[in-house]
């Protein structure tokens, strides 16, 4: 499997931290922990937006003996600390609280949004547009805005980010006519459902999207069912956009006898085909890491997303450790592809991935891969 052009189009050494948002009010060095799971959309002008989450992280993030996070408190940047013995330090993207009567953790980078124009193949870099940043501005963001995942419908643009907080691991909605300046619509989806993605276009006079509902207890199917209990793509309709309602029926699902399904997630909001709504979708396999994350895709009824008209088992997408080679220095996660984007661009797909959590790839994709005629 290989595609062409399959690039990384940007890299954490191309954000320039001196504009970053942190900087007024953040009392501490940082760097660029990464610039990935970029959202994508076609701007009026033609070129392509990706939204890129930047990930800045503590230079020096240990000191005097207590681990340090940054939070946002009331329009500015501070510094928590933690005793190093209170804390499991294993994971170079978090920490865990030990004794706790929940799994409590807190980050070590904070999060924020960076829209980069594109050219319209999404392969060179036209402008990078700090003046509309998007970082955090409400107790629910106050560690971070991530993965955001943009949605053009009927000219309006739509874009979900995951926001985190201790009250909240949810979904942030914001609004947009020209694809630059956002308006915050605020929170639609509560604690713990991330991985929003609004279908491109209506399904009779309503908005559909799928969700991914997260926790540490599942039902048991019946011990002869196809399916296996965990996190499943769900889905959920809408009047306005604003107002959400989970639907009855579930969406995609993992499979008892398919192992890279052991953990699944949207990835790129569902594009209208001839064949139905094309969704891409994150399946992980289990690995001695964070797991093997791995770009899929099925088909779902242009009528009733409920449906699954098909899916492929053979990856879209997969890691591609060439493609990091030259930032093995930077690199703190591997075996990680995680598709945020995707646009027709007449006889292929443009696609939008997140590469080993640390960059932002770019790669076309022949119709012919998806679609059977």
């Amino acid at each position: 499997m290989g595609f062409f052009p399959d690039h990384l189009v940007v890299v954490p050494d191309d954000i320039d931290l001196a504009r970053s948002p942190l900087r007024a009010t953040l009392d501490a060095d940082s760097y660029v922990l990464g610039a990935f799971n970029p959202g994508m959309t076609r701007l009026p002008n033609g070129n392509l937006l990706l939204m890129v989450r930047i990930a800045e992280a503590l230079s020096v993030p240990i000191h005097d003996g207590m681990v340090r996070a940054i939070r946002w408190e009331a329009g500015r940047y501070v510094l928590d600390a933690w005793p190093l013995d209170a804390v499991d330090v294993s994971d170079p993207r978090k920490f865990m609280l030990n004794g706790q009567n929940w799994p409590v953790m807190a980050l070590t980078s904070l999060s924020w949004l960076l829209p980069i124009e594109m050219s319209p193949d999404g392969l060179n870099v036209i402008a990078y547009h700090y003046d509309h940043a998007i970082s955090p501005a409400t107790d629910s963001q106050c560690y971070g805005i991530e993965d955001a995942r943009i949605s053009r419908i009927e000219g309006r643009y739509w874009m979900t980010t995951c926001t985190v907080s201790p009250e909240r691991h949810g979904t942030t909605l914001y609004s947009s006519q020209n694809g630059l300046a956002w308006h915050c619509e605020g929170l639609v989806l509560d604690h713990q459902n991330k991985d929003m993605l609004l279908f491109e276009g209506r399904i009779g006079d309503r908005f559909w999207a799928q969700t991914r509902p997260l926790g540490d207890l599942y039902f048991a199917y019946p011990s002869n069912s196809r399916w296996q209990a965990g996190p499943s793509i769900n889905l959920t309709t809408s009047p306005d956009g604003l107002h959400w309602k989970p639907h009855d029926r579930p969406g995609i699902r993992p499979h008892v006898d398919w192992p890279a399904t052991a953990r699944i997630g949207g990835g790129a909001p569902p594009i209208l085909t001839h064949e139905g709504w094309l969704s891409l979708w994150h399946g992980v396999a289990p690995n001695a890491g964070a797991g093997l994350y791995r770009t899929y895709f099925s088909i779902l009824d242009r009528d009733d997303p409920a449906l699954v008209v098909r899916s492929d088992r053979c990856p879209v997408l997969e890691p591609a450790p060439a493609l990091t080679a030259s930032l093995a220095h930077q690199m703190y996660l591997h075996d990680i592809v995680f598709t945020t984007g995707i646009l027709d661009a007449g006889d292929h797909y443009i696609i939008a991935s997140g590469e080993a959590d640390l960059a932002c790839r770019i790669t076309h994709i022949p119709h012919s891969r998806f679609h059977r005629s």
